[in-house]
């Protein structure tokens, strides 16, 4: 099995011609993953389909975590390579919020402060070829996101900075299971919104409470959001359970036509390979590889690719 973790920098973009920039701009697409609920595999599913992206399809990936928990982050990087990282002073995803000077520790009559830098300067890590990481951190719930900061907006100004030197095919971002400013700056940066769900009574009708989120988002930002689908998660297909959150997803005006066609079954081993930074495609599970493929598919299908 493959090993992650790796820690060097993301490297500068090589020169491109304005043509090949203008491809690259209409091409990258900004996927955030999203559900008001904890314990769906949003996480598992968002650092899943990257790595199916980088390994099945030659993509490359950005993975965003704006989750103040760092889930992806953990499952991308190990703590020893994330503590290192840290005191290196790479970069995390307070660098793209933080933008206010701050005293720095020890420094007496409060003359010297830490400058932010500047989103330009903010850059992602190299998990491996092909797949880089802004990682999370746990002092994200510190920063205030009042209103008329602009804080929300720095999320997508980085993003279109990305976009502009063509640096990645994917941006995904793996948000926190909670209404909150961090994922209205995630659908603010996203072309596209993808739902995983898990299959059982209160994760089916939350979905509903979940698009009336967005859709207040999408209002008071004048955002131009796609919906990319549904995904049921942890699925066990042959339960009634299943069938009941299959019809009730189909049968319902704000989600008909837009359930994935495959599911993520529910696989004890997930859990178990996470801790170990190892993916879906790192198994020996015929159908949880063929399931993860089959979704990686259709959500190139379904946002134009």
């Amino acid at each position: 099995m493959s090993r992650l973790g790796g820690s060097s920098l993301l490297l500068p973009p090589q020169p491109r011609t304005s043509r090949m920039h203008a491809c690259i701009r209409c091409r990258m697409k900004v996927i955030s993953f999203v559900n008001m609920k904890g314990g769906v595999a949003k996480t598992t599913l968002a650092v899943n389909v990257a790595d199916c992206l980088v390994r099945r399809h030659g993509s490359s990936v950005l993975v965003i975590d704006i989750d103040p928990q760092f889930n992806a982050t953990q499952t991308l990087i190990s703590g020893e390579t994330y503590k290192a990282g840290l005191d290196s002073g790479k970069n995390t995803i307070i660098d793209v919020f933080d933008d206010v000077a701050r005293p720095l520790a020890g420094s007496v009559g409060g003359g010297d402060l830490r400058q932010p830098i500047g989103l330009a300067d903010v850059t992602p890590w190299e998990v491996r070829p092909g797949l880089c990481l802004l990682p999370g951190h746990l002092e994200l719930h510190r920063l205030e996101m009042g209103g008329g900061q602009g804080r929300e907006h720095r999320l997508k100004r980085y993003v279109e900075h990305l976009r502009t030197f063509g640096t990645f095919d994917y941006v995904l971002i793996d948000t926190p299971p909670t209404p909150s400013a961090w994922m209205s700056s995630a659908l603010i940066a996203s072309d596209f919104y993808i739902v995983p769900v898990k299959p059982e009574p209160l994760s089916a009708t939350g979905v509903d409470l979940l698009r009336a989120v967005v859709s207040r988002i999408e209002e008071n930002y004048a955002l131009n959001l796609r919906c990319a689908g549904v995904v049921f998660t942890l699925a066990e297909e042959n339960t009634i359970v299943f069938r009941q959150a299959v019809e009730f997803i189909d049968n319902n005006p704000q989600w008909k036509g837009k359930r994935f066609r495959e599911t993520l079954p529910k696989r004890t081993i997930i859990a178990r390979i996470q801790g170990e930074q190892e993916m879906i495609l790192d198994t020996n599970d015929p159908a949880l590889m063929g399931a993860l493929a089959s979704i990686t598919r259709e959500l190139l299908e379904r946002v134009g690719e």
